[in-house]
């Protein structure tokens, strides 16, 4: 079965009359309404164009009505091409005209692609179209090889234009089998999903487990730390980003009781402190399963479901899978050595969209994906990762890892979280500057540093500290490192 969706549809047979989907408002899909809820959209989505290949890019609030489309899509051969629901018009149009896709579902009329909102039954919704063609014939799933295209994820462009990694059917199949494997999932599992679905941890590494199981999904439009602490008691596995983890440790009702029924807590999408990992099992009881994935990869590597989890490492390569830390030449380093993390697998993307030139650059000929991560092995052969290439310092010289620093610097009373980047520097060619979120008063670049004076070297230590309310984040919840250093460029020529 080379089309994603007949495997997921053959696991929905088994499960017909079982949950699929529990809503807020009380309302629940069973694995039928679901099914049939896919067919219908299908007819609807062939009748008004969607061909075998062709792009369907979507920008939608999270709903069961949207998880149905992007199921239909994959049915009936289409590309499925989500959206940040946070995308300005600039940013969109920059995606059409890209993605050039047969049908848009968005929140406005476009003139350059055939659009519909998704929304309730009306003129102009997608929906309406899908009561329109309720007498068509059913759609037959459109055979697909396994390198076709499933999807097209839109990197996030934080430097030059943003990359579309196209993603196959083989993709999504090997990583959704590999994690349901991995992370043991139980016919009685209940994932709690509060991630958005324009990513591709919300919409394939957590649904996809689901699904493939046909196990229920609480499905919540957003993430509400209370709700979520409440729910908790109804479900069994928990996926989030890091920030899902703080939120919920300031809640009052959390305990070893309240997650009592919780047989694992995931995270990834962005890295996880050792002070909110050590803080998470004092609380609870439990330890953060973290894992390593990218859009074009998916999953990489995951700390054991079975076996220690170790604090501030991703654990190993999920099966048939491998990965190395290397040189910017490709040749492997030595354990503790820190290099560039280089993948190679069934899961690794077929390429970036209409970009030959920069998919040659980043697969290498032996098939090794190089993410630009920066990483570096135990005796173990646990991968940790010590930050983006891209946030590399090199200060006076020498090459400063801004993960290093941040984990020395967040344990330092006082300090809620930290962010380190490099700023142009007249002398040193660029200077290490802490970004603080104070739990409470401002800390002093005196305190930084006396702190830091044992623990570091001098050139790793930052050479101004600046206190904020927050730090920028992505909608995953990863620091937007590169916002801050456009932020503070001038830092020292204002000086």
């Amino acid at each position: 079965m080379s089309n994603f969706y007949q495997t997921l549809e053959s696991s929905f047979a088994a499960n017909l009359s079982g949950d699929a989907l529990r809503l807020s408002d009380g309302t629940v899909w069973r694995y039928q309404h679901l099914q049939e809820r896919v067919n219908e959209v299908a007819r609807a989505i062939v009748a008004e164009g969607l061909q075998p290949g062709d792009r369907l890019v979507v920008q939608v609030e999270k709903s069961a009505e949207n998880l149905a489309l992007y199921l239909a899509c994959l049915k009936v051969g289409g590309v499925y091409v989500p959206l940040n629901t946070a995308y300005t018009q600039a940013e969109v149009d920059y995606f059409i005209n890209d993605a050039e896709p047969a049908l848009f579902v968005g929140q406005s009329e476009r003139v350059d692609v055939k659009t519909f909102t998704l929304g309730d039954n009306g003129q102009g919704t997608l929906l309406e179209r899908v009561a329109a063609h309720s007498g068509n014939p059913l759609p037959v799933t459109k055979p697909r090889q396994p390198d076709d295209m499933a999807a097209i994820l839109y990197t996030s462009g934080t430097t030059g234009r943003s990359k579309g990694a196209m993603l196959s059917h083989a993709n999504l199949a090997s990583n959704a089998l590999s994690l349901s494997t991995c992370w043991g999932w139980q016919k009685n599992d209940v994932l709690l999903h509060a991630l958005p679905i324009f990513h591709v941890h919300g919409l394939f590494i957590a649904s996809h487990c689901a699904l493939l199981n046909a196990t229920p999904m609480i499905f919540l439009s957003k993430f509400d730390a209370a709700q979520v602490l409440e729910l908790l008691q109804q479900a069994t596995v928990l996926m989030g980003v890091p920030t899902f983890y703080t939120r919920l440790l300031l809640q009052k009702g959390l305990n070893h009781a309240s997650v009592a029924n919780i047989r694992v807590f995931i995270c990834g999408s962005a890295p996880l402190t050792e002070h909110i990992f050590n803080a998470w099992e004092a609380a609870t009881g439990q330890r953060i399963l973290e894992r390593y994935g990218m859009s074009e990869t998916i999953i990489n590597t995951s700390n054991p479901l079975e076996g220690d989890r170790v604090a501030g490492t991703v654990g190993f390569a999920l099966p048939a899978q491998e990965f190395r830390i290397a040189d910017a030449d490709g040749r492997p380093l030595r354990n503790g050595e820190i290099g560039t993390i280089e993948v190679r697998g069934p899961n690794v993307f077929q390429g970036y969209w209409q970009m030959p030139e920069k998919t040659a650059e980043e697969i290498r000929d032996d098939g090794f994906f190089i993410t630009g991560d920066l990483g570096t092995t135990d005796e173990d052969g646990r991968l940790s990762i010590v930050g983006r290439a891209k946030d590399l310092v090199i200060s006076g010289g020498y090459n400063v890892y801004p993960k290093e620093v941040e984990s020395v610097i967040d344990k330092i009373p006082g300090v809620s979280e930290s962010a380190v980047i490099g700023v142009p520097h007249a002398d040193f060619g660029e200077a290490v500057v802490a970004i603080i979120v104070p739990s409470a008063e401002e800390v002093s670049i005196k305190t930084i540093q006396e702190y830091l004076s044992d623990k570091l070297a001098r050139y790793k230590q930052p050479k101004v500290t600046l206190n904020v309310d927050t730090l920028p984040r992505n909608t995953m919840g990863k620091v937007q490192k590169n916002v801050l250093r456009d932020t503070y460029a001038g830092l020292f020529s204002e000086r």
